[in-house]
């Protein structure tokens, strides 16, 4: 297992945040997903327009998982309609090349 950090934008509306939340936690759980940290960054700007918004909750995951089952749930993300972006970061990659 490798340590991540996963960024994830949900929208600003409470009912999609939430529902975008459940369904994200859920993937991560069955994928045998290992939440280390999970840091609630709040409302912030988009740096571009979005699924026509221009604002987000952001939230970083620290999280412990199978390089295979990224790919698996980046196609499991792509079709969560509650998730306005994602991304997965290699923390061990990162320190390496500083």
């Amino acid at each position: 297992m490798r340590q991540y950090e996963l960024m994830v934008i949900f929208p600003l509306e409470e009912d999609q945040h939430k529902a975008g939340r459940e369904q994200l936690l859920t993937d991560l759980g069955n994928n045998g997903v290992e939440i280390e940290k999970t840091d609630e960054i709040g409302d912030r700007d988009l740096a571009y327009e979005i699924k026509k918004r221009t604002r987000g909750k952001y939230a970083l995951f620290t999280i412990k998982a199978d390089p295979g089952k990224i790919a698996g749930m980046d196609r499991m993300f792509k079709l969560n309609a509650h998730l306005l972006k994602y991304l997965f970061v290699n923390i061990e990659d990162r320190e390496k090349h500083g």
